[in-house]
This record gives C-alpha cells, sequence and structure tokens, in this order.
C-alpha cells in the first residue's frame, strides 16, 4: 500500500478519537513511558511539542522536568534541517512555519548525545516501522544510526494511539525504525 494511503489512514484513525479518548490515552502512554528502562536512565532527552491529535507529551515533558532531565525540543531550522533546543517551564514558545510549537531559544544539542527521543508517529507496525507526516526530518536526522550493529544514542521511542497500528509498512531504503513504540495498550 502506498505511504500516503497509510499516512492518511493514521491520521484519520487518530482524529477519529473524541477528546475524552484521547486525554485518556495520552494520560495511560505518558505514564508507561515514565516507567521505561530507557526513560529512567536518560539524563538528556528530546520529546515532540504535540499538536491538537497528537499524543499530548506535556505530562512526559513536565515528568523529565522532575526528574531533572534536561529535555529538548526538535526545531526545523530554515534550511530544513532538525535540531533540537532545550526547553525548560519558562521557555517561550513560537508555531513554525509549518503550525508546530517550537522553543525560540535554548541550548542546544546534537542529535547523538540524547539519551532517548519520543518521537511523533502517524501510523506504525509490529515490526517498528514508522510514517511521520512526510517531511522525512527524523529519518535525515537520525541517519547515523542505520549503519549500526546493535542500537546506540539515542534510542527512538514511538508515542501512538492503538488505533494508529496498521498491518505491515514497507520501509524506505532511508527510513529508520523505532526503538520501541508505546501506545496506551501495551
Amino acid at each position: 500500500m502506498l505511504m500516503q494511503t497509510l499516512r492518511k489512514r493514521g491520521i484519520s484513525a487518530r482524529s477519529k478519537m473524541t477528546d475524552t479518548e484521547r486525554d485518556g490515552a495520552s494520560a495511560r502512554i505518558s505514564s508507561r513511558v515514565g516507567r521505561l528502562p530507557e526513560f529512567l536512565a536518560a539524563a538528556t532527552m528530546a520529546c515532540y511539542i504535540p499538536t491538537d491529535v497528537e499524543v499530548d507529551t506535556r505530562h512526559i515533558i513536565e515528568r523529565a522536568w522532575r526528574a531533572k532531565k534536561r529535555i529538548f525540543a526538535p526545531v526545523i531550522d530554515f534550511h530544513g534541517h532538525m535540531r533540537f533546543r532545550e526547553l525548560r517551564p519558562e521557555t517561550r514558545l513560537e508555531k513554525n512555519r509549518y503550525g508546530l510549537w517550537e522553543p525560540v531559544d535554548g541550548a542546544e544539542i546534537e542529535a547523538s548525545k540524547l539519551d532517548i527521543v519520543i518521537t511523533p508517529v502517524v501510523a506504525f507496525d509490529a515490526r517498528l516501522h514508522r510514517i511521520g507526516m512526510g517531511g522525512g526530518y527524523f529519518d535525515r536526522t537520525f541517519a547515523y544510526l542505520a549503519n549500526r550493529s546493535e542500537w546506540f544514542r539515542p534510542k527512538l521511542v514511538g508515542v501512538a494511539f492503538a488505533c494508529q497500528k496498521i498491518e505491515k509498512i514497507t520501509p524506505n531504503p532511508w527510513d529508520i525504525p523505532l526503538y520501541r513504540v508505546v501506545t496506551e495498550v501495551d
């Protein structure tokens, strides 16, 4: 099946959830992420700032702050590269040209220095293949992970609603698989 068709299916599935369903599922996902050994061991992590229909990651971010972890959010620069800028409770956010929230300023970190990255997912399968929004930012940023013989830093942890799981994704050669996916029903 074409990636565009699978992407539309994933977007449609999460969009059909009610706000109450989405909030409850996001809370369960956040709780599960907070108990992961990879989360507990992380000193530095990145996490996306959610849009209306994505898994709400704000509880994950708040838990990271309480645990004294340094947390970074993805920022897309004008050349189409993804960087990671530190996120603190007082950080000012602005919407970028895609309508995504980003920190306006803050320290930056190289992707390879992160321990864990909470990754947005539009659709996923049991083999940990992921479909995002189609910009390729995560795949380009973490392309160096494709040639590993074992899992190095960071561990890419996708968060998604169970309804976004699909039977099979045939990955492109440049697609970087996830380390794990956390849903509300794991």
